[in-house]
């Protein structure tokens, strides 16, 4: 019996199966909009902190650029670098340094030579004057530069230090930087909540995170596209971000840049919690449904049970004055209107059953009555005969012998007419014994052959398996099929052949003649009672040689041509074991 073998199952998961596909895609579909909102929101969130990050660096830079102006424009300072003079223009220079705060402070001369330094050592110095950035301040022009250095990237801005307005007078240059590194870094991280670094030339220079992830967070400079890495345990989404224009000397992944990295730990967090919460809302709502719509498909196809097992008793009883009653909780339109037809039909079925039956026995009967009374007649008038012979006088007594001799045949054939009347009228009895086939066919063959006609010839399968079947019984069977086909023959004198053969684990048996065959109509009726097509025959050695032959758990099936002849076959299962297998 399978899953969807009734009703009650179908219906069940039919709503099992629409409450868990339309539980499993709102489950997805949440979840798909819950990650991608969250992914949005991430993004907004960094790259919000990406533009404050570029803010506080922007406004840094004019802070100091501003302060290099005002220190640039001191009278004292001016008056230091026009004499031209290292260690007088260094005395300022230490002055204003403190008063700066700044990472770096440079003052040079018309000509670029270095007059001072705070906090710089001198090669910097030399790669600071090497800048365009302090050749434009020489020409009279503000300007910033951002330069590696071990420990950061150090933001520089140079201003000029001049005399007049139209044209000016530039005495030299003051250069004022801070260093974006790792403090400065950790102050943006406690505003913004985000780790920072900062790298150039395919190097990170100063970050928040260890220095052991530095080199794979390198691979985040190669773009400015933002990125997921994982570094360590912890998995990030990485926004670069330019701190100068791109130029053809600024290669991708050369030129300064700063990265925020924002953690998806606490995303992920988030988002397994979200998801455990709707997987159990999605377990605890199926089972909801399920037993819903257990519930559901109970009600629908219990009063159909109650229905369908009355309907199963009558089929197997053939009691139709069974009736369908429905109990009260159970009151269904649907089900009550079924009921209802089902009681009408059966009762229907039982009298229009009763009044077959009763034709049938009185056409039976008539049909009987008609056999009788045709089959009786002959012998009776035969008898009537010779007992009017007997009454004349002077009879020999090969005379007397004669007609005796006709009333005994006349009598045993009123005798065979009983038999055969009771034997299809009464159950037949078996008393089921291993039987062999071949040898039962062989004294069916002697006997069937015991007045005149057509031979029989007998050809056995040695092979052929015993059955579980009464002998006495199926000789008979054998003996009417094979005088039949001797009557069918008797014109031509054209032997029966009994052919038995194994089939697998089936014995098989043919009666086989070349008579005159069945017509085609009548093929379907030979087996009915009381229908024959010899005359003087009864109709009753067909049927009876079937019900013994199906009572024997056996079938019997018909092949006939007009003209050509006849095959009877009949078919055995094999022997039965004593631990049930077929032999």
């Amino acid at each position: 019996m399978t899953l969807v073998s009734s009703l009650r199952s179908r219906i069940f998961l039919a709503i099992a199966l629409l409450t868990v596909v339309s539980i499993g895609a709102s489950i997805y579909l949440v979840s798909v909009r819950v990650t991608r909102e969250l992914e949005a929101s991430l993004l907004r969130q960094i790259r919000s902190t990406g533009s404050l990050v570029d803010q506080l660096r922007t406004t840094r830079a004019e802070t100091f650029a501003t302060m290099a102006r005002l220190v640039a424009d001191a009278p004292k300072l001016k008056a230091a670098v026009d004499t031209n003079d290292p260690p007088t223009v260094q005395d300022n220079a230490d002055d204003y340094r403190r008063q700066l705060n700044s990472n770096l402070l440079l003052v040079t001369n018309k000509t670029g030579q270095v007059l001072a330094t705070v906090g710089v050592s001198p090669t910097t110095a030399r790669i600071v004057t090497q800048q365009p950035s302090l050749r434009s301040a020489l020409a009279g022009h503000e300007s910033m530069t951002l330069l590696p250095q071990p420990n950061g990237i150090l933001h520089l801005a140079s201003v000029p230090i001049a005399i007049g307005v139209n044209p000016p007078d530039v005495l030299g240059t003051l250069s004022v930087g801070f260093l974006l590194d790792d403090a400065f870094a950790a102050q943006l991280k406690k505003i913004t909540g985000d780790d920072i670094a900062f790298g150039m030339d395919g190097q990170i220079l100063a970050s928040t995170l260890p220095l052991d992830q530095r080199r794979t967070l390198a691979l985040a400079l190669r773009s400015t596209a933002v990125q997921d890495m994982r570094l360590g345990s912890d998995e990030y989404a990485v926004l670069p971000m330019r701190l100068s224009p791109r130029t053809q000397d600024n290669a991708e992944g050369s030129g300064p840049m700063a990265l925020v990295l924002h953690s998806r730990t606490d995303q992920h967090r988030f988002l397994s919690t979200i998801h455990t919460e709707l997987y159990i809302t999605a377990v605890v709502a199926v089972l909801l449904a399920t037993l819903l719509s257990f519930a559901v498909a109970r009600t629908i196809t219990r009063p159909l049970a109650a229905i369908t097992g009355v309907m199963r008793d009558v089929a197997v009883s053939g009691d139709l004055t069974r009736k369908i009653v429905l109990r009260r909780q159970w009151d269904d339109e649907d089900a009550r209107l079924l009921a209802t037809t089902f009681n009408t039909l059966t009762e229907s079925v039982a009298r229009g059953q009763r009044d077959m039956a009763q034709r049938e026995r009185l056409s039976s009967l008539g049909r009987l009555s008609m056999v009788i009374a045709h089959e009786v007649r002959n012998p009776l008038m035969i008898i009537k005969a010779a007992l009017h012979t007997l009454r004349q006088p002077a009879l020999t007594p090969e005379a007397i012998r004669e007609v005796a001799t006709d009333i005994d045949g006349e009598v045993v054939r009123l005798n065979r007419l009983v038999n055969e009347v009771l034997d299809f009228a009464r159950p037949i009895q078996f008393e089921l014994t291993d039987t062999d086939v071949n040898a039962v066919c062989r004294e069916s063959a002697v006997a069937a052959q015991a007045g005149p006609g057509p031979g029989v010839e007998v050809r056995l399968d040695p092979d052929l398996p015993h059955i579980v079947g009464d002998a006495d019984r199926l000789r008979v069977a054998l003996v009417n099929l094979i005088v039949n086909a001797r009557d069918a023959t008797s014109d031509r004198q054209t032997p029966v052949t009994v052919v038995t053969a194994r089939r697998g684990d089936r014995a098989t048996i043919a009666v086989v003649d070349q008579g005159r065959g069945i017509e085609r109509n009548d093929v379907t009726r030979i087996f009915d009672p009381y229908f024959t097509t010899k005359r003087g025959g009864t109709g009753l050695g067909l049927p009876i040689a079937k019900s013994i032959i199906e009572g024997l758990g056996g079938t019997i099936s018909v092949v006939s041509e007009p003209s050509r002849g006849t095959e009877m076959l009949i078919e055995f299962p094999g022997e039965t074991a004593r631990d049930g297998s077929v032999a």
